[in-house]
C-alpha cells in the first residue's frame, strides 16, 4: 500500500457503481446487442482484458493512419489516404464502444464487478478520447489547425464534465444523447463517410437528403458547430444534476463550480504554449510536433481525470492540483518569452530543441500516467485480493482461486 492511503482503500468497500442511461438508442438497439455479444466471451476472460482489447484496436487504427500520413498533412500535403483506412477506423471505434459496453456485463457474469473495473474503464476512455480527436480531425480534413485544438478542448471538456458530475452525484449519468453512445456512433459514421467520399471538405449539408433548409456549410464545419452546442448543453445538464444532488444533501451549489477550474487551468496552459510567437519561423501547430503535443496533452488529461475517478471510488477529496502543470507551464512560458519579455526562448532556441522538449514532454507524460496506473492497480488488487487481468480472487488463506467455477451453471455465474 504506497500510492493510495489506507483510509482511502478502506472506502473501496463502500463503493457501488450507479449509472443512468436515458438513450433510446442504447436501450432498444445497442443494449440487446451488447447483452448477446457478451455471451460470446468465455467466463475465464477478465473484464479488464476486454476493455484493454478494445483500446488496442484503437491504437492499431491510430498507428495505421500515421503509417500513411506520418506528418499529419492529409490532402494539404499531397497525402491521399486509402479508403480502407477510414473504414477500419469506423469498425475499430464501433468495436471499442462494444467492448467498453460489455466489460461491465462480463464483470457481473464473473463476479469481478468493483471499483478497479470502473477506474480501468475510465482510464482507457480517457486515452481513447485524444486518439479519436486526432483521427477524426484528420478524417474531417482539419489537420494542423486551431479547429483541431478546439476539438481537443471540447472533447476533453465533455469527459471532464462527466467525471466531475459523477464525483458529486455518485452516479454516471448519460442523457438521451451522449458522447459514449450517440457521439461515438457519429464519429464512426464520419469515418465511414470519409471512406466513401474522402476527407470531408466539399461534402456540404445542402447535399444531405431528407432534411431541407440546412445552412450551406461543409460537413466538417457543421460538425464543429454541432460540437460547440454539445459542450454548452452538457455543461448546463451536468450542473443541473450536480445542483440537485447538492440541494438534496444540504451542501453548497456553487462550490462544485470551483472544481471546474482545474480543467480550465490545464487547458489554458496547453493553449498558451501553442500560441507562442513563431520564433525561427516555426510553430508547434504548423509542424509535425503537433500530434506528439496533442498526445502529451491527452496523457496529462488522463492522469488528471484518473485521479478524479480514484477520488470518487475512494470517497477522497477532489484533486485540485496536478504537478504536470508545472512542466507544461515551463514549456509554455519559455516558448512565449519573445512576447512576454522580448527575448529569445531559453530552452526552445531552435526547431531541434523544440522537438526535444515536446517529445520529452510526451515521454514524461506517458511515464507519469503509467506510474499512476501501475501503483493504483497494485494497491487496489493487493487490498481487495483480486487480479487485474485474470478472473481470480484470494480466499481467506491468501490462496488464488477462480472467481467463478467453470463447471457452474450459467445462472449461478451471474452476480
Amino acid at each position: 500500500m504506497g500510492f493510495v492511503s489506507e483510509r482511502a482503500l478502506q472506502n473501496l468497500h463502500k463503493y457501488a457503481y450507479k449509472g443512468v442511461d436515458k438513450s433510446p438508442l442504447s436501450k432498444y438497439v445497442l443494449n440487446p446487442f451488447w447483452t448477446w455479444f457478451v455471451t460470446l466471451w468465455p467466463l475465464w476472460v477478465a473484464p479488464n482484458t476486454i476493455t484493454l482489447s478494445g483500446l488496442s484496436i484503437v491504437f492499431l487504427n491510430f498507428a495505421t493512419l500515421f503509417f500513411y500520413d506520418p506528418a499529419y498533412l492529409a490532402e494539404k500535403g499531397g497525402v491521399v489516404m486509402p479508403n480502407w483506412v477510414y473504414f477500419s477506423c469506423s469498425i475499430g471505434l464501433f468495436l471499442y464502444q462494444t467492448f467498453d459496453a460489455i466489460d461491465g456485463k462480463q464483470a457481473r457474469r464473473t463476479g469481478m464487478a468493483g471499483p478497479l473495473g470502473e477506474m480501468f474503464d475510465h482510464g482507457c476512455d480517457a486515452m481513447n478520447t485524444t486518439l479519436e480527436v486526432i483521427m477524426a480531425s484528420q478524417a474531417l480534413n482539419l489537420g494542423r489547425s486551431w479547429w483541431t485544438v478546439a476539438s481537443q478542448i471540447a472533447t476533453l471538456a465533455n469527459f471532464y464534465l462527466t467525471t466531475w458530475e459523477e464525483y458529486h452525484t455518485g452516479q454516471l449519468f448519460l442523457g438521451a444523447f451522449s458522447g459514449p453512445v450517440e457521439g461515438i456512433l457519429i464519429i464512426a459514421a464520419i469515418y465511414a463517410i470519409s471512406g466513401v467520399y474522402g476527407m470531408l471538405t466539399f461534402l456540404r449539408l445542402t447535399n444531405v437528403p431528407v432534411v431541407k433548409e440546412l445552412p450551406d456549410l461543409p460537413l466538417n464545419d457543421a460538425f464543429m458547430v454541432f460540437g460547440a452546442f454539445g459542450v454548452a448543453y452538457n455543461l448546463q445538464s451536468s450542473y443541473r444534476n450536480v445542483r440537485q444532488a447538492m440541494l438534496a444533501s444540504g451542501k453548497s451549489t456553487t462550490q462544485p463550480l470551483l472544481l471546474l477550474l482545474p480543467f480550465v487551468v490545464s487547458a489554458g496552459i496547453q493553449v498558451f504554449w501553442l500560441t507562442h510567437p513563431h520564433y525561427n519561423n516555426s510553430a508547434i501547430i504548423n509542424s509535425p510536433l503537433f500530434v506528439p503535443f496533442l498526445c502529451a496533452w491527452g496523457l496529462q488529461f488522463a492522469h488528471q481525470v484518473g485521479r478524479m475517478i480514484l477520488a470518487h471510488v475512494t470517497s477522497s477529496p477532489f484533486p485540485w492540483w496536478d504537478w504536470m502543470w508545472v512542466w507544461s507551464l515551463v514549456g509554455a512560458v519559455d516558448a512565449n518569452l519573445p512576447m512576454l519579455v522580448d527575448r529569445a526562448p531559453i530552452i526552445q532556441t531552435s526547431e531541434t530543441n523544440r522537438a526535444i522538449i515536446v517529445y520529452l514532454t510526451l515521454a514524461v507524460s506517458f511515464a507519469a500516467y503509467g506510474r499512476f496506473c501501475t501503483l493504483v492497480i497494485n494497491d487496489i488488487t493487493n487490498f481487495m485480493g483480486i487480479a487485474c487481468f485474470t478472473v481470480r480472487k484470494k480466499d481467506k488463506d491468501g490462496n488464488w482461486q477462480e472467481s467463478v467455477p467453470s463447471s457452474a451453471p450459467e445462472d449461478k455465474k451471474k452476480s
